[in-house]
């Protein structure tokens, strides 16, 4: 959990003004989601790719379980008292813990299984709480069905984004992928990508030299998987093709991305008759299409590196604040951020994700 000095300021008020744009609630088994697949899965049920990466010390929190020993976030209550009430939460950005769908070569079923998580956000979450807000899962390796998830859940007033893993065979640049845009624009919602079991099922490996040896290095990698993912959309021409497109990095760190801006605008000047469709430096589409999340926070030696970066990135158009409750290295909003400046520290705390999503 990221701890700086000094606590983020308040408004003139004395409230804190919080969106959370990365909370993992979950289930306490199987079954709740099982039970909204169609018959011929049902003997089957709910069958993913495990971690092949486990932290011995677990992924949940274990001080915030449910009363009767469950899993952290698996109940609405559990979700409201140890982070929405306790922190004064806003509004939170709902992400689960579902995004291995896309890990299954079974299309069909992949795309079943994310329907039947969907009708359970619908039915279980939404209407727990007004601050609940939901993100429609995607199985991206059958882009049409997926299409056809977004455009049905969509219409949901409590759903914000379109939402896949960030792992996925070949880049999200490429135009297999096109008919998700398409239909999160037709919705006006972002596109959101989120790490998850990077490696299993029918992934490529986690990094860009094979496969790491423990969750220690996999852990470390992580950006990577947004470095490619942004490197595709960019260079095969997402952002022209779909300009009012907004995507959304989750829970990859945020730090790479002045180095990003500038090797791309670099290498933009020397090789656009590479990418015709590139009529402006990327680093404008950066900020102007995409949107990257807090948690995990980098902690340099000196913060005000920190503050540097964030100068450098533009956060107070690009970035947006998140705990990753209830996961191990969650952020406490209190004191995860550096002391920032006004507007900075309201943009990224709240109003980023306030005008993102419509609320």
């Amino acid at each position: 959990m990221a701890q700086h000095t000094e606590p983020t300021e308040e408004d003139s008020s004395g409230k804190l003004s919080i969106i959370d744009t990365d909370v993992h609630q979950t289930r306490a088994d199987d079954e709740e989601i099982a039970a909204y697949l169609p018959p011929r899965y049902q003997s089957i049920g709910v069958e993913l790719p495990g971690r092949m990466y486990n932290n011995p010390g677990g992924v949940l929190r274990e001080d915030a379980q449910t009363a009767d020993g469950g899993p952290a976030g698996s109940t609405p209550e559990n979700l409201r008292t140890n982070l929405f009430d306790l922190y004064d939460i806003d509004y939170g950005v709902l992400t689960g813990d579902f995004l291995t769908v896309s890990l299954l070569p079974n299309r069909d079923y992949a795309g079943e299984l994310a329907r039947a998580y969907n009708e359970w956000m619908v039915e279980k979450w939404l209407p727990a709480d007004d601050r609940f807000l939901g993100s429609v899962v995607i199985a991206p390796q059958n882009p049409e069905q997926a299409a056809e998830l977004i455009r049905e859940y969509g219409q949901h007033d409590q759903m914000v984004q379109v939402l896949m893993n960030s792992v996925s065979r070949g880049g999200y640049g490429e135009p297999r992928f096109w008919p998700i845009y398409e239909a999160a624009t037709e919705m006006d919602l972002p596109v959101a990508m989120h790490p998850s079991n990077q490696g299993a099922g029918m992934s490529e490996p986690p990094n860009a030299v094979g496969y790491p040896t423990n969750y220690f290095a996999r852990h470390n990698a992580m950006p990577m998987l947004h470095i490619g993912q942004l490197n595709s959309l960019m260079s095969e021409g997402v952002f022209a093709k779909f300009p009012d497109l907004d995507f959304v990095f989750i829970e990859c760190g945020f730090t790479w991305v002045p180095m990003m801006m500038w090797r791309m605008d670099k290498d933009w000047k020397g090789l656009r008759q590479q990418v015709p469709w590139l009529d402006k430096p990327p680093s404008e589409h950066i900020i102007e299409n995409t949107y990257y999340t807090t948690q995990p926070i980098a902690e340099p030696e000196k913060p005000e590196y920190l503050t540097q970066i964030l100068e450098m990135m533009h956060a107070e158009e690009t970035l947006m604040f998140s705990t990753d409750y209830p996961h191990w290295d969650n952020d406490d909003p209190r004191y995860a951020m550096p002391k920032m400046p006004e507007p900075m520290n309201s943009r990224v705390m709240y109003e980023n994700a306030r005008e993102l999503y419509g609320l």
